[in-house]
């Protein structure tokens, strides 16, 4: 109990950081959002009516440490204030229709990449040498050197553009009623989901079974590995119960982390593919210079990351006892 105490202090020191950060950061940026909202419209504003706006977004002329308070208490209570560049809606309500997107590219992509890499990782150090273990680690990781938004152009350019497969944007056809409950529009979204998670998983995919794979070699060479086989187990139990089993600790660790990541993760991929996430609506609210939109993405993205983080702390905790002592 002492250590999940201990962990859950250190998270709640984190976050009040990166909140603080959260504040400070787009407060720095230059420009003047009210003037720059009203200036693409054509319209002209009042002193009167530009100060008011300013105080409606929490951008008034009070000092920095009220307006920190401010900011503060908003925040612990989920008022986030309302869009600038998609004014009169509140913070909130954009970002909860973009954000459930986010997470079905996210969680879709990181599942595969999981369950694919770790496969493809115990079946390459169990049969070390062989033909997966010399092919597959290698170009995995050559493809994971590229960055997501180039393999997502390329992707986007040769399967979209020239080939025609797959669409080349958004999450759904345009002109069709979302409707979850129906099997065509469901069909839709997944066939529009192919093309950006098939870049996030081949990118991520030599990551998880690199790592896989050197956990499971040393696994491999334990002493209860060698007791085993000398009873005379089969050799698919051994590889699956015994070794795979005591060399998944660190890949749930590493999932746990990727868990919080799903929400930012994705950032770039959406906006090639302007799929229509909280990644392509953070970048629309750092050219409109939207701040109480920016501080809220970036306040969703910080939270669940560490909320993520912890609950692998606790899910750690019972698979590895010695965890507790450390």
């Amino acid at each position: 109990m002492s250590y999940v105490l201990k962990r859950l202090g250190f998270y709640l020191l984190a976050f009040w950081a990166s909140i603080t950060l959260n504040f400070l950061l787009p407060r720095l940026m230059p420009g003047d959002p009210v003037s720059r909202m009203f200036a693409k419209g054509g319209a002209k504003l009042t002193e009167e009516q530009a100060l008011q706006l300013q105080q409606l977004f929490g951008l008034d002329d009070r000092p920095m440490w009220q307006q920190y308070i401010s900011y503060i208490k908003s925040m612990l209570t989920g008022d986030m204030g309302v869009s600038i560049s998609r004014f009169p809606s509140p913070v909130s309500a954009v970002i909860g229709s973009q954000i459930g997107w986010t997470i079905l590219l996210g969680a879709v992509a990181l599942l595969i990449a999981v369950l694919l890499g770790n496969l493809l990782g115990i079946i390459a150090a169990w049969y070390r040498g062989g033909f997966i273990d010399s092919v597959f680690p290698p170009l995995l990781v050559f493809l994971g050197s590229f960055p997501y938004f180039w393999l997502a152009m390329a992707g986007l350019y040769v399967f979209g553009t020239g080939l025609g497969w797959f669409p080349l944007r958004h999450a759904f056809t345009a002109g069709i009623v979302a409707d979850w409950a129906s099997p065509a529009f469901l069909g839709d979204v997944a066939y529009h989901l192919v093309l950006p998670a098939s870049t996030i998983v081949l990118v991520s995919l030599g990551g998880w079974a690199l790592g896989m794979r050197n956990t499971m070699i040393s696994t491999n060479s334990e002493d209860y590995i060698v007791m085993a086989e000398a009873k005379g187990l089969k050799r698919s139990r051994i590889m699956l119960r015994y070794a795979a089993r005591n060399a998944m600790l660190p890949s749930v660790t590493s999932f746990g982390m990727s868990l919080g990541f799903i929400v930012g993760g994705s950032m770039l991929t959406e906006v090639v593919f302007a799929y229509p996430g909280v990644g392509y609506q953070l970048l629309s609210a750092v050219n409109a210079l939207d701040y109480p939109l920016m501080q809220g993405i970036f306040f969703t993205i910080t939270a669940a990351v560490l909320a993520a983080n912890f609950l692998v702390d606790i899910v750690y905790v019972r698979l590895d006892p010695r965890v507790r002592t450390a």
